[in-house]
């Protein structure tokens, strides 16, 4: 078979690198530059990984457009999906495959550097070991590979190319990313968020001793300008309820939103990747699992009492668990203790990595913006995404000691923590926080309280108030 003919629709810079971009955004995710930098500056294998849906083929595309613009001859470029069902054809030799893959694309490129870009990289059985080959083998070559985060087997192959293998994660748009693409015509709107991120790192930095702000004594975090604060609440709402994945936004309507997020983020991912991954007999138990824990984002739970309710034992419910994680449905946060080495499972918090795929499931539409409870465990569990990015963290717990509670405490070092709690709304009573008052000053920390209120900015004492779009901006 020639196997110049299964790569060639798949490389249309080949012919034309004027037309082959055309449709493509020209929208840029920050981890776009952080892809390219790697790409550059590392002799490993980059992986770029995630949900489905999320935009790993288009980054892959922009990187392509990016070393063609930087003169790399577009015939050393090569790009093939691991999902095309040519694969599926009698004549394929899979044992052979990837060898005579190679061997088409050198003799393409002659004796230049090739650039290999395989997507979908889980759908081809052993792949690992023919990237281990040609990486050994010190062949003139980069691998740029992509693959569904959702599959466990993929985890694992990854896991064998230990030390040869650079991982960036990508995860559904944050609000500063949604802020920034749906502004990106607004270059004065995109430099306030590109400045108020900056100072969120050397904020993040000093707390966490990263070595570029580890010696700086403070970081003054300035007030939102008043001008721009209307059209950024309005942007949080949408975001509240569309979420993160940006193939949803172009969608007509609501039902077709919600549908789509419904069949690629659950139905596909539990029915047909976890299934195929590791032989789930009964997915629709991880699925009642999954969506039980949809109703309450936020909420401490217990796997007991979940099993009770759900009629799944508890041991069902430990196995099915990490998978859900696995799969970037869920997240979830354990109760503070002193020694983050010591996990106490058990009662825990979940988070959705998107919240729009809550309400995509429970069919949940603009009557979200008028639950003001609701409100505040969607503006919790967006708090939580952001600290989860924080480099440099031990662990992210939340503090309960009988009816006293505090949303997050982040472990930053040895006995130094942050705590952080989140009052969606206007008004916050002082009595209310006297748990993380009290939390800082026991352990000599600072706290966050992210509120509502563009008005209630500032320190007082040892809490530092800030409205939840402001936070997200800074950490996000």
């Amino acid at each position: 078979m020639k196997y110049r003919e299964l790569l060639i629709p798949y490389n249309p810079w080949w012919d034309s690198p004027e037309k082959a971009f055309q449709l493509l955004p020209d929208f840029h995710r920050p981890i776009f530059s952080n892809i390219i930098k790697g790409l550059k500056e590392t002799p490993q294998i980059i992986s770029i990984t995630g949900p489905r849906r999320v935009g790993k083929s288009t980054l892959i595309k922009q990187i392509v457009q990016r070393l063609i613009s930087e003169d790399v001859q577009p015939e050393h470029i090569f790009y093939y999906s691991m999902d095309d069902p040519a694969l599926l054809r009698s004549e394929v030799d899979h044992d052979n495959f990837f060898d005579s893959m190679m061997d088409a694309a050198r003799k393409k490129a002659g004796n230049g550097l090739i650039y290999l870009f395989l997507d979908e990289i889980q759908r081809f059985d052993r792949w690992e070991l023919f990237l281990k080959k040609y990486y050994d083998l010190h062949y003139r070559v980069r691998f740029i590979i992509s693959g569904s985060a959702s599959s466990p087997i993929f985890k694992k192959s990854r896991e064998s190319l230990l030390g040869r293998i650079k991982d960036f994660h990508i995860l559904p748009f944050s609000f500063r990313e949604f802020l920034l693409y749906n502004k990106r015509e607004d270059a004065a709107m995109t430099e306030s968020i590109n400045r108020i991120f900056e100072t969120g790192q050397a904020v993040m930095g000093m707390f966490t001793k990263h070595p570029e702000y580890a010696d700086l004594p403070r970081v003054t975090v300035p007030d939102m300008p008043p001008d721009i604060r209307p059209d950024i609440s309005g942007f949080l709402d949408r975001f509240l309820i569309e979420g993160g994945f940006p193939e949803v936004w172009t969608l007509p309507d609501w039902t077709t939103k919600q549908s789509y997020l419904f069949d690629n983020q659950v139905e596909k991912v539990i029915s047909e990747d976890l299934v195929l991954a590791i032989e789930l007999r009964k997915p629709e138990i991880l699925k009642r699992f999954y969506i039980s824990l949809l109703e309450s984002p936020g909420r401490e739970i217990s796997f007991n009492k979940l099993s009770r309710n759900l009629g799944i034992n508890r041991a069902t419910i430990e196995k099915y668990f990490p998978l859900l994680e696995m799969t970037d449905l869920i997240r979830h946060a354990d109760r503070f203790t002193k020694n983050p080495l010591k996990v106490r499972r058990g009662n825990i918090k979940c988070y959705l990595v998107d919240l729009a795929l809550r309400n995509a499931i429970l069919r949940i539409q603009e009557s979200l913006l008028r639950d003001p409870q609701m409100l505040g465990l969607y503006a919790e569990n967006l708090v939580f995404n952001a600290l989860k990015k924080w480099e440099g963290t031990l662990n992210i717990s939340y503090f309960r000691e009988k009816q006293n509670e505090i949303d997050f405490i982040v472990h930053v070092g040895a006995g130094n923590y942050l705590a952080v709690e989140v009052k969606y709304k206007e008004n916050v009573d002082e009595s209310e926080l006297r748990t993380i008052k009290k939390f800082c000053d026991k352990n000599n920390s600072t706290g966050i309280v992210i509120t509502k209120d563009w008005n209630d900015f500032g320190a007082r004492g040892r809490l530092f108030y800030m409205p939840l779009p402001h936070f997200l901006l800074l950490f996000d």
